[in-house]
């Protein structure tokens, strides 16, 4: 089999080294049966074509059309022999992480995903059974055996054909691409034609792979999000990891427009309109990863700026011990959490985890008995069992009104995204007053500071001591890189420098979150309706038992789970 034929020319060049002997070998083991004469075994490595063709090449010395001669391997080898196969929906991963080039090259396509969780198999139907380099490679592409089929050349065609077409029609499809470097922006670069027609731009296929392997980068290095950067005299990409941001790529300033308008066109955004903001949303899959992208878009004086939102569904954890609660403290949570109505506030500045970590209280909430909903923006998570809504001001759906709908649908328990404004509050508070437990997140500093925060955006104190129950404020810190310890093997000794695969020499991977939980207590509540400030609202709930977020995190500390570097970082 010829290294040329596979994606990675590296990966079996091996193969092009064999011996007469050692092909011819393995030419009798899997063709014996097929009663080639002696003379025509001795004559296979010899035949022009047996080195890249060599079920062709077999087909010629035995003088047998494809079918007969499937049928026959069938028969003498126990390989299943398909005239005409069917595709099933369980081989999507094969058209995931397959390229479909690839697979026609081949003569390779997929049938059917079988087994039990853990033991998967891949059933591959094949039309050229003679290539054992490329099923190698199918099932490190795959991460599963590959059991084979054998089927003529015009069937593997045809279930190749429906299965891209079937894939295509799910989502944007990320190949298993090579990881991003500047050489490979080179070669795109020069890959990318010009001109005026930014659709005509946007699918060249250069570009689609430019922007493919962008994503896939960003993924392989765990970002959340992606920053594209125009700046005057070059493009900047960075990727945001574990909360950190670092330059990635800067790329010719000329690929702008071409990148842009590839993932406009991606989250279907107007590719003309490079003067106002713009908003859109996509999935895409790598492997059997599915990719949330929410785009945003807005013009600057040298070009556009893009920032892409990344959510893995299969990566995400909603699970309190998984985000580093402690046992005691998700006591103290869950019995706020477990009251049939009243109000709990998570607080906390943008992406600090507060929506993650009210998710995961959800999971620990008994769907089947109470009705829970949500008014979100966005909706990040999907849970079983529960009913969300996503806010959509152009179609007046905002957190008050999709608020006041909620409450129509018999809630027991209410997740709202965010109190932004009096309204929202307001209802909140009416909700929790009247049978409902309402959770909701709001921007402050710490847990006491929720309550002068409130008061601020208009609400009156005797409801706020009426409903609220309690206020959880959190932070996140990077976790200390088990592999390396948190050194990255980075060293100063010379010829002995080495970095951490796992976390990329930063010595952190991962993300925990540092929580403080305010409880209300009668001295708060009076405090509270007698408009006390910050400070002593801060100093009373120290002397009812209130544990500062620094606590927790210095217990984290001492326990190996990140260091006083990262709390200094986070916490000042």
């Amino acid at each position: 089999m010829s290294g040329k034929a596979l994606a990675n020319p590296d990966r079996d060049r091996g193969s092009l080294s064999e011996s007469d002997e050692r092909r011819l070998a393995r030419a009798a083991a899997a063709f014996g049966r097929l009663k080639l004469t002696p003379e025509q075994l001795r004559a296979f490595p010899n035949t022009p074509g047996s080195d890249e063709e060599p079920w062709d090449v077999m087909l010629t010395l035995l003088a047998k059309d494809e079918h007969t001669a499937l049928e026959e391997l069938s028969d003498r080898t126990g390989l299943p022999f398909l005239p005409d196969p069917r595709l099933e929906e369980s081989a999507a991963r094969f058209y995931e992480l397959v390229p479909p080039d690839i697979a026609r090259l081949h003569h390779i396509a997929g049938l059917e995903q079988v087994g039990e969780p853990g033991s998967h198999a891949m059933i591959v139907a094949t039309a050229q059974p003679m290539q054992p380099s490329v099923f190698q490679m199918l099932e490190e592409r795959l991460g599963m055996p590959v059991r084979l089929a054998l089927s003529p050349r015009g069937a593997v065609a045809g279930l190749i054909n429906r299965g891209y077409e079937q894939q295509q029609d799910l989502v944007t499809e990320i190949v298993d691409e090579m990881p991003l470097d500047e050489s490979a922006i080179a070669s795109a670069a020069g890959s990318i034609g010009q001109g005026n027609d930014l659709l005509a731009l946007a699918r060249q296929t250069p570009v689609i792979r430019l922007v493919n392997m962008i994503l896939f980068e960003a993924i392989r290095r765990r970002a959340s999000d992606v920053h594209i950067h125009p700046e005057e005299n070059r493009l900047v990409i960075r990727f945001r990891v574990d909360g950190m941001l670092v330059d990635a790529f800067s790329p010719p300033t000329s690929l702008a427009s071409a990148i842009s308008s590839r993932i406009k066109v991606m989250t279907e955004l107007d590719i003309a309109n490079r003067h106002s903001p713009q908003d859109g949303y996509t999935s895409v899959r790598v492997g059997s990863r599915k990719i949330d992208i929410r785009l945003s878009v807005i013009p600057t004086v040298y070009g556009e700026r893009l920032v892409m939102r990344l959510l893995d569904q299969s990566q995400t954890q909603l699970n309190l011990d998984q985000i580093g609660m402690s046992d005691a403290m998700q006591a103290k949570l869950m019995d706020v959490v477990d009251r049939p109505n009243g109000m709990l506030l998570v607080t906390g500045p943008t992406g600090s985890g507060k929506t993650t970590t009210l998710y995961a209280s959800l999971q620990k909430i008994d769907r089947k008995t109470r009705n829970v909903m949500t008014i979100e923006d966005p909706v990040e998570y999907h849970l079983e069992g529960i009913s969300q809504m996503q806010v959509n001001p152009k179609r007046n759906v905002t957190f008050a009104t999709g608020l006041r709908a909620l409450l129509r649908q018999d809630p027991d328990v209410i997740l709202v995204g965010e109190i932004r404004d009096a309204e929202t509050a307001q209802l909140a508070i009416q909700a929790s007053l009247t049978g409902h437990f309402v959770l909701a997140t709001l921007h402050t500093n710490d847990a006491p500071g929720a309550i002068p925060r409130l008061l601020d955006i208009g609400l009156e104190p005797f409801l706020i001591t009426s409903s609220l129950l309690g206020v959880l404020a959190q932070r996140l810190v990077r976790r200390t890189c088990h592999t390396c310890n948190g050194t990255g093997f980075e060293t100063t000794d010379i010829g002995d420098k080495r970095r951490c695969d796992a976390c990329l020499g930063t010595g952190y991977r991962g993300r925990l979150a540092v929580y403080e939980l305010m409880e209300m207590t009668d001295t708060l509540r009076r405090l509270t309706a007698e408009n006390a400030d910050g400070v002593t609202l801060y100093e009373a709930a120290v002397d009812a038992g209130f544990e500062p977020m620094r606590e927790d995190a210095m217990r984290k500390v001492a326990e190996g789970l990140t260091d006083q570097a990262e709390v200094y970082r986070v916490l000042h």
